[in-house]
């Protein structure tokens, strides 16, 4: 095997170890074992047996056809889980009902004949054998590519049904999360599909893409936290009323005016504790109280530096009279919301 080959052994199997090295994670070792995590952990343990097949396939002599045709039959196993794990992560309380496993027949059926499969009838020389694989390939990848769309159809159902209402933070992750996982499987199967319909592709080729997507995916889950959250996060609760409520105190009674305004203040108002107003502020605003204060507070303040009438009132007054209790945290916030000082804000009027 040349140092090319053993590189390329090195790539395309570093995304399959990670890839089972994070389904073990999921499925035994962390503690929240949500219904979509253990899915996302079957999800790659699957993909791990068919990206083996491959690597096995590419660099290894005399596979057994047995080894081709179950790691083929996981392809079949993968299109379904992905589109329960989608479900998942998009509805609350989602269970598996015994009908979902009718979905798995197909696999079943597959998986079952890969046993019946001899080395004599596995040959280039037997045409009939060569046509019945080839359709059988076929027929496995536009399976896959299936329920791919049918996930991504979910997505877009799911995305359009709460488009107008206000998404939390995690609802959000939770989009974003799946439009990446979803491409993700798009890339893979294109680079699979492509070494069918054109040798010209190395089949290596997949592997690799693999391992680059798992590698990817593993990062963005990581940083949106993906694993810790579910579809739970769709129930409807009194969370967005609270919301509401509290939006409605703070821009209709202008309590974002008072100086003295605090999270506290806030909470007793609404009957909720400190923590609990600072969860909802912070989930359905993706704000941190300041900021969301700060918000309504410079709001005003533009109003006020772009009226004529206010043309001889200092930036300091202007701070003071919009709940600011300094002039540093003024400018401070009107940057961070602007990108710019009060005072080029008002220059654009008065100069």
């Amino acid at each position: 095997m040349s140092f090319l080959d053993i590189l390329l052994v090195i790539i395309s199997s570093a995304g399959l170890l990670h890839g089972i090295l994070a389904a073990v994670y999921l499925c035994f070792i962390k503690k929240k074992k949500t219904v979509s995590n253990i899915l996302l952990g079957l999800i790659l343990t699957f993909m791990a047996f068919r990206i083996g097949k491959s690597v096995l396939l590419n660099f290894g002599n005399d596979l057994e056809p047995i080894f081709i045709f179950s790691g083929l039959a996981f392809l079949l196993l993968i299109g379904p889980f992905l589109r329960w794990y989608v479900l998942a992560m998009t509805q609350s309380n989602f269970k598996i009902t015994n009908n979902y496993f009718l979905e798995l027949l197909s696999f079943v059926f597959v998986f079952v004949m890969s046993f019946f499969v001899t080395k004599e009838w596995f040959d280039a020389n037997n045409k009939q054998a060569v046509i019945i694989f080839g359709s059988m390939l076929i027929c496995i990848y536009l399976h896959f590519a299936f329920y791919i769309f049918m996930s991504g159809r979910l997505l877009q159902k799911e995305k359009k049904t709460r488009k107008y209402a206000v998404q939390t933070k995690n609802q959000k992750a939770i989009f974003d999360w799946l439009h990446m996982v979803i491409i993700g499987f798009i890339i893979i199967w294109i680079s699979y599909f492509l070494n069918i319909i054109e040798d010209a592709v190395p089949y290596v080729i997949g592997p690799i893409m693999y391992s680059i997507v798992v590698y990817f995916l593993s990062y963005k889950a990581f940083q949106l936290k993906i694993t810790d959250i579910d579809g739970n996060v769709f129930k409807v609760n009194d969370n967005k009323v609270l919301f509401h409520e509290i939006s409605k105190l703070v821009t209709e009674e202008k309590l974002y005016l008072e100086s003295d305004v605090s999270l506290s203040s806030i909470s007793k108002l609404i009957g909720q504790s400190s923590q609990k107003t600072s969860e909802i502020i912070n989930q359905c605003a993706n704000q941190n109280f300041n900021d969301f204060i700060n918000y309504y507070r410079i709001q005003e303040a533009k109003k006020m530096l772009l009226d004529v009438n206010n043309k001889n009132f200092t930036i300091a007054s202007i701070a003071f009279d919009t709940g600011f209790s300094s002039l540093s945290s003024f400018n401070s916030a009107f940057k961070k919301f602007e990108e710019k000082t009060p005072s080029s804000y008002r220059k654009r009027v008065f100069d």
